[in-house]
């Protein structure tokens, strides 16, 4: 029982597909052995699958590179004349916007502006003149960052500060405690990035139990930061 006839159109699965075209490929190569071997025909074929890989085959003993160079001498066309022309087009357009590109450099250098119309000069000048707004307001947002920055660690300097400050005003008055290092960084001493003053951290404790009725102070340690 022969095989059905199949319906030369695209096949839509794309496993189908690559499996289609990896059992006709094979086919077609050996096809083109039998050619070869049997006729001493010179053959060359190039197949590219649609995942871009690229697949080949030639007669034994012949380069793709032979064959070509037959097929120039005998057709008498070359195909890399209209690759090559496409080519030198894109090179002379890149040499000229290079060339616009550095007369536009020397003329922001003040240079070659003799030959300039007034017009000209005066696009020049519009040019320079954006181009200093933009840089001064590039600089304006760095300043102000920097200063936003500075104005931080200041508040961060002023709030740490006022928690040492109330927490001496709410200690006891009962004068049994004295100055302790507890080995804990919980408040560390802050050196003012722009002075010389400095805060120091300290905590007191009950240091000399014995003093309790007497109303002495014991300083013990004073943690510098």
């Amino acid at each position: 029982m022969g095989r059905g006839k199949i319906e030369i159109k695209r096949i839509e699965n794309t496993t189908n597909r690559q499996v289609t075209y990896s059992k006709r490929r094979n086919g077609i190569f050996k096809k083109a052995l039998e050619l070869s071997v049997l006729c001493d025909a010179k053959v060359s074929i190039i197949m590219v699958a649609t995942n871009r890989k690229l697949h080949e085959y030639t007669s034994p003993h012949t380069t793709t590179k032979e064959l070509y160079d037959l097929y120039k001498k005998a057709s008498g066309k070359s195909l890399w004349n209209s690759h090559y022309e496409r080519m030198n087009d894109n090179l002379n357009k890149l040499k000229e916007i290079n060339n616009k590109l550095r007369t536009e450099i020397r003329q922001r250098m003040d240079e070659d502006l003799n030959e300039l119309r007034l017009d000209e000069l005066r696009g020049l000048e519009q040019n320079m003149e954006e181009c200093l707004k933009n840089i001064r307001d590039r600089k304006e947002h760095q300043l102000r960052n920097q200063i936003g920055t500075s104005k931080k660690k200041t508040r961060n300097a002023e709030e740490i500060n006022r928690k040492l400050i109330r927490r001496l005003d709410g200690m006891d008055d009962d004068s049994q405690y004295g100055l302790e290092d507890d080995g804990v960084d919980d408040e560390p001493a802050i050196a003012l990035t722009n002075g010389n003053s400095h805060i120091f951290a300290f905590r007191l404790q009950p240091n000399q139990p014995n003093l309790h009725n007497e109303g002495g102070y014991g300083f013990h340690n004073l943690h510098h930061a």
